[in-house]
This record gives C-alpha cells, sequence and structure tokens, in this order.
C-alpha cells in the first residue's frame, strides 16, 4: 500500500538504464523504499523512443513487489498516455507530474481518474515563486476525487535554482540559497491543509556530511522523504529517518489516554493536545525505519511501554 511515510530516499533511475528490469524487480537494490523512472530531464531528447520502448518491456515483465512503491516521471500528458497504454502499467503505485501547475494539472489527472494511481506533483516553476500562485495551485488539489490522490508534492530544487540563475553551491545546504525561505512558505502553504512534502535532490556524491546536514534540515521542515540520484545515497538520507528512543518513548506516552495534558519528560514539556499530530508521525516513522543507532524496531520499545 502506498505510504508517504515508507517513501524514505526515491531513487532517480533514467528509463533508458540498462539494468531497469533488475532494478523494478529488487534483484539490484533491492532495499528500495521507492524508485522513480524518469521520463523526463534524465533523457534526452533523442532517447525519449528508446526510453519507452525499455519501460514499455520492464512495466510487462515486472513482478509484485509490495515493499517498493514504484512510480513514472512522465515527461508530458502525451508519454502519460502511452505509458498507461503499456501492458503492465497497472502495476505501477503511480506518476510523478513534472513542472506541475494549476494550468497543466487536469491533463494528467483526467487520464487517471480512474485507475488506482498516485500522483506527485513537482513544484518547479516560476510559479512556485508567487504565493498567491501556490495558494491557487492547493485549491486545485483540494477538490473532490483530486486530494485523496496526491500522495506528496515534490521540491525540484535544481530547476527553481536554474529559473534564479544559480547552481547548488558545494559548500553550504539548500536551506541557505533564496530556496531556504521558498522551501518554507511551501510548507506553511500546503502542510496544514494535508499535503506533505519530499526534499529536493543533493546533486553532489563527494559531500556526505553535508547531504547528512541537509537531510536533518530537510527532516526539521517536515520533509516526508528526499529524492536520491546515486545509489550511495539511500542508506545515508534513510539513517536519518530512523528516531531517537527517547522521542519514541514520549511519542508514546502523549499517545496513551491515560496521560495528563500537559507533563514532563526527558527535560521537555508534552503537551497533548499540541503533539499528538507529532506522536504518531514519530512512531509511524520509528516503526518503518527503526530507532538511531540500535537499529532496535519500535515494537521492543511499544512492549516495554505497554508493560
Amino acid at each position: 500500500m502506498a505510504n508517504t511515510r515508507t517513501l524514505g530516499a526515491s531513487l532517480y533511475v533514467p528509463a533508458t538504464h540498462q539494468a531497469l528490469q533488475q532494478i523494478a524487480d529488487g534483484v539490484l537494490l533491492g532495499d528500495l523504499r521507492s524508485v522513480i523512472f524518469c521520463t523526463e530531464d534524465a533523457v534526452a531528447d533523442h532517447d525519449l523512443s528508446y526510453a519507452l520502448f525499455n519501460l514499455s518491456l520492464t512495466l510487462q515483465q515486472m513482478i509484485e513487489l509490495p515493499a517498493t512503491q514504484r512510480f513514472v516521471r512522465v515527461r508530458n500528458p502525451d508519454v502519460m498516455k502511452r505509458v498507461l497504454a503499456m501492458p503492465g502499467s497497472e502495476k505501477l503505485t503511480g506518476f510523478v507530474l513534472p513542472k506541475a501547475t494549476r494550468h497543466n494539472f487536469d491533463a494528467y489527472f483526467r487520464q487517471v481518474r480512474h485507475t488506482h494511481h498516485l500522483l506527485m506533483p513537482t513544484l518547479e516553476t516560476a510559479e512556485v515563486f508567487d504565493e498567491a500562485e501556490m495558494k491557487l495551485f492547493r485549491q486545485c488539489l483540494e477538490r473532490p476525487g483530486v486530494r485523496d490522490r496526491i500522495l506528496a508534492l515534490r521540491i525540484g530544487g535544481n530547476d527553481l535554482l536554474a529559473l534564479l540563475g544559480l547552481r547548488r553551491p558545494r559548500q553550504m545546504t539548500i536551506y541557505r540559497t533564496p530556496l531556504g525561505p521558498v522551501i518554507g512558505k511551501l510548507v506553511t502553504t500546503f502542510r496544514p491543509y494535508g499535503f506533505v512534502l519530499t526534499g529536493p535532490v543533493f546533486e553532489h556524491l563527494d559531500t556526505p556530511a553535508l547531504l547528512a546536514q541537509e537531510v536533518e534540515e530537510d527532516l526539521a521542515h517536515g520533509m516526508v522523504g528526499k529524492t536520491a540520484i546515486h545509489p550511495s545515497q539511500i542508506a545515508l538520507i534513510e539513517q536519518h529517518y530512523r528516531v531517537a528512543r527517547p522521542d519514541v518513548e514520549m511519542a508514546l506516552r502523549i499517545i496513551d489516554e491515560a496521560s495528563p495534558a500537559v507533563f514532563k519528560m526527558h527535560n521537555s514539556m508534552c503537551e497533548v493536545a499540541t503533539h499528538r499530530a507529532w506522536a504518531h508521525r514519530v512512531v509511524e516513522q520509528a516503526r518503518v525505519f527503526g530507532l538511531h543507532h540500535t537499529g532496535q524496531a519500535i515494537d521492543a520499545v511499544t512492549d516495554e511501554h505497554e508493560g
């Protein structure tokens, strides 16, 4: 079942990849929680026909893989139509929509409204810098029949920086660029209304410490996943999704119906009314990713709590 909490590090794989079938079936990179087969920016114009051919063969033979959510990042509505017509497309969890706006969203949504597929629109156009436009897009996504099909909103960091004539620096996280305030505004525009977001790609492969710092900042902004462009980034990203044991203990206490409205625990004030949503998120995240350092399962902490 599709779940924003199990997106983790979503690996982008060009649909031209020679091992696409093995990746899709979990033969390679079997620990993937989510994978996105890309037919857009990762594929040159002259390679699109081969990318779709390769993807069609993969979908036709793709085995069921409940532990991994599999998406296609389509190039445009026409490519979505072609992918949906491929045998095996029903095995996909859904689609990533590039450069999504309220103006082009319906061209995608109309094609999947009678399927089970979920959508992840990517926010990566000039409209992202317009707060009023983002509110209008949110209203578009809030329509009956649409809201439940939106798994998450992805933030296209590189495209947004390109619009500013910039590229991600090698020595700082994206939150220290002009996109920092923009991402914060996206969070406050969409999250209070039930839409979650995923963190942008980190394109430098030789600065793992900086990637780790950025993932921490992603989590501080409430991101539910992060785009990975290389398998080496997956474990590093997801280790930061593990939860500290004291946080789990506080979360379980907050959820406990027998707890007082306000209490002190681990030198923090816990307020049931305001921290309940956080508590549920922490418990679910711990169930999926485990605890820091020990790798201990959440069930063990739950058993201790209940005991």
